[in-house]
């Protein structure tokens, strides 16, 4: 009779904290990510896109307002498989509208999910992105989704289908000019959001 397996120990948010902060790390269903900091062609979609959309999302300067838009947030979802533990996800961008957030928390962290969230894919973190941190975000009640890829220059655009499962919206390509939900008062060049 062989040995029986090893279980492995589930990972906790003590894990997470002892990560160097050169890294990202992330916690979803007991297992922690680690990834290096983003590329610059990553950097360049997420931060182009955030400059587009805080003005008039956040700031309401020729937009709605409205919104809160945040660059790297940690947010906190409660872990259904582990009672007491969470997943803690850093999406690249992520918005609130104010209505439901009135005020930033005063926690490090983000205990209410997002209205929307952007994340930008890397090679090495795209897999973990869309077949991961996705389905969280659906199961949490984030209702839109843009995947960015800087490197194949699209804006891909989700709505929820069911628990856990999104509907593809729109593929958006190159320089095309858009109108994307929720963001669809405005007109975005993507042409910004690409390394020249």
């Amino acid at each position: 009779m062989g040995k029986p397996a090893e279980t492995q120990r589930r990972a906790t948010y003590a894990d997470l904290e002892v990560v160097p902060p050169h890294k990202v790390a992330e916690l979803v269903r007991g297992t922690l990510h680690v990834f290096p900091r983003p590329a610059p062609r990553h950097t360049r979609a997420s931060s182009g896109l955030g400059a587009e959309l805080t003005g008039p999302f956040d700031h309401g300067k020729g937009g709605p307002g409205g919104w809160w838009i945040l660059d790297e947030p940690e947010i906190h979802f409660p872990d259904p498989e582990a009672p007491g533990e969470i997943d803690a996800l850093v999406s690249d961008l992520a918005g609130w509208r104010r209505e439901r957030m009135p005020e930033l928390p005063k926690t490090a962290y983000f205990p209410l999910a997002p209205d929307w969230i952007c994340e930008v894919l890397s090679p090495s973190t795209a897999a973990f992105d869309r077949d991961e941190k996705m389905p969280v975000y659906a199961r949490e009640g984030v209702r839109h989704a843009w995947l960015v890829d800087p490197i194949a220059r699209t804006l891909e655009a989700f709505s929820p289908a069911s628990v856990r499962t999104w509907t593809p919206v729109a593929t958006h390509r190159d320089a095309a000019r858009v109108r994307v939900e929720p963001f669809d008062a405005i007109e975005l060049d993507l042409s910004l959001l690409w390394a020249k």
